[in-house]
């Protein structure tokens, strides 16, 4: 993922950010999973990527949707 700053027009650098528990991030669709789980009633869940700006320190995050990076 080359993302840029907003504010300075730098490149944006891969972070690390994670709960007080040490969990990654991560986001909870509408969309049910595949398969049994999804059956359940489980929701898909997605990864979130952290990117800060080694200029201003400004983080921005995003869902890991896979194939659209």
């Amino acid at each position: 993922m080359d993302r840029r700053c907003p504010d300075c027009d730098v490149h944006m650098e891969d972070v690390k950010l994670r709960t007080y528990d040490a969990n990654p991030l991560a986001v909870t669709t509408d969309e049910h999973r595949e398969g049994i789980l999804g059956k359940l009633g489980v929701h898909e869940r997605l990864d979130v990527k952290a990117l800060m700006c080694p200029r201003c320190g400004l983080v921005r995050t995003y869902a890991d949707l896979g194939d659209l990076d």
